[in-house]
């Protein structure tokens, strides 16, 4: 059976933390971030692995990243450019962010042809994360007309950041464990009480309550998922209030799916702690967690020795 791809979205502008992040070294020996996902997919039985990038980071990246892995998988690089929009659609003359999460992963439509999971290179999922998703990947199959999807659900207090506001998606989930609703909520702080949100730059919070699964686009999607992008896309641009700042989220098209029926989302919990460089503050954080992790042996001091 063909093994699944991993997907790093890795073309994000930085903003937040005033550089490219998914470039930043946090280990002993120069690794990224990403240099330690990529480890634990494979590990955890994954076979290829793809990069969403920007055109302005490709010739780096491949000198940096793709050379140190290119002999333990397959390999492909896809470019994400806010120009690739259907045919009768103008990109804004304002517009500088990339079109979002949706879009990097429509962007891989023409380099995979196997199930696959979906990450961002700039956050630390830990290994358990790779392990059930790759478990789900290996057997999931649609049926009837009505796609086999899954997510990662991360506990909200185990994702947030002493450093400022993060983005995730807040999940419903019921009983048997499938994905009921979710929200990108883009401002997400650490409360009193746990974790809230704001919507209208901080008039007005909401509290999520402590338990509450959230995705960090960490996602498994049979083949089937680049077909809806493919079609959403258009509706979103054509729809969109604000096309110089608006996102094409893949939080969004998930729940839009679930709303219609025609899509089941395994949750598969993990009590794994994120960390990651939303903020330059954050990057202390993650080298003392991957230092604690290599301590524990389980990761090499060298990772791609």
């Amino acid at each position: 059976m063909q093994k699944p791809t991993l997907i790093i979205m890795a073309a994000g502008m930085g903003s937040r933390y005033g550089g490219l992040k998914q470039m930043d070294p946090v280990g002993p020996n120069g690794e990224l971030i990403l240099d330690y996902s990529i480890y634990d997919a494979l590990q955890a039985g994954f076979g290829k692995v793809v990069f969403v990038i920007k055109q302005s980071i490709e010739a780096d990246f491949k000198e940096k990243i793709g050379k140190k892995i290119e002999n333990y998988c397959d390999l492909a690089y896809v470019l994400q450019d806010i120009s690739q929009v259907p045919s009768g659609f103008q990109v804004p003359q304002n517009r500088v962010k990339p079109w979002g999460t949706g879009h990097a992963v429509l962007a891989c439509k023409p380099v995979v042809d196997s199930s696959l999971a979906v990450i961002n290179a700039d956050d630390f999922y830990g290994r358990q994360s790779f392990r059930v998703l790759h478990n789900f990947l290996a057997t999931a199959q649609d049926q009837q007309g009505v796609y086999n999807y899954a997510m990662v659900g991360f506990k909200i207090e185990n994702t947030l950041t002493e450093h400022g506001h993060v983005a995730r998606g807040v999940c419903e989930v019921d009983p048997e464990g499938n994905l009921l609703h979710i929200k990108e909520r883009t401002h997400i702080e650490k409360s009193k009480n746990g974790a809230k949100f704001t919507d209208d730059e901080g008039d007005t919070w909401t509290e999520i309550p402590a338990g509450s699964f959230v995705s960090l686009n960490t996602w498994g999607f049979t083949v089937s998922i680049f077909e809806e992008l493919e079609s959403l896309f258009p509706i979103f641009l054509q729809n969109a209030q604000n096309l110089e700042k608006s996102e094409f989220f893949l939080p969004d098209v998930v729940g839009d799916l679930l709303k219609a029926g025609r899509a089941r989302v395994k949750v598969l919990p993990t009590e794994e702690r994120w960390v990651g460089v939303t903020y330059q503050a954050d990057k202390p954080v993650v080298e003392q967690y991957i230092a604690g992790h290599i301590r524990a042996g389980l990761y090499p001091e060298k990772l791609w020795a």
